[in-house]
């Protein structure tokens, strides 16, 4: 089947945050509840890291946040929903799906010459200090993603879950 690519600057932040995030949907294809709330990492301080379980609340929180800190940039006020915490899988993938969904929701009206934004005052204050255009904000929620991916995937290998 032949990949359609979306238009623009904001289609190609788009089609990759939907990549990374199907990305990490297959990692975690597979697994069994028990693999998903086995605490894995017993020493982190980050409780975000402990399980599979965390790791993937705290993504999906996350991408809900990102598209919310834009809506704020325009204007619009919206309370971050609450972090959930599933016991299977199959829930985390339907709210990684929602939460992209949410994101294209949020991207629907802005354009490409909105993405980058030279002037500081015109950023985005993220709670944890930086200050990101729409264009680094949705780069660092990409990243993110494939951070936590690579962080199941070690995980999985510690439960000796297949991959």
């Amino acid at each position: 089947m032949n990949k359609v690519y979306r238009q623009g600057a904001k289609g190609a932040l788009l089609d990759e945050y939907e990549r990374v995030i199907g990305e990490l949907q297959q990692a975690i294809t597979g697994l069994s509840d028990k693999e998903l709330t086995t605490v894995t990492d017993p020493n982190t301080q980050d409780d975000n890291c402990r399980s599979i379980q965390t790791v993937l609340s705290h993504v999906v929180n996350s991408a809900h946040s990102y598209a919310i800190y834009i809506l704020h940039a325009y204007g619009y006020q919206m309370v971050r929903p609450e972090k959930r915490y599933h016991l299977t899988v199959n829930d985390y993938i339907s709210d990684l799906q929602e939460a992209f969904a949410f994101t294209l929701m949020v991207f629907q009206d802005i354009k490409d010459s909105e993405l980058e934004q030279a002037d500081n005052a015109q950023k985005i204050l993220t709670r944890w200090g930086q200050v990101y255009d729409i264009e680094q904000l949705m780069e660092h929620a990409i990243v993110h993603v494939m951070r936590h991916r690579r962080q199941i995937e070690k995980f999985r290998i510690l439960l000796g879950a297949a991959s």
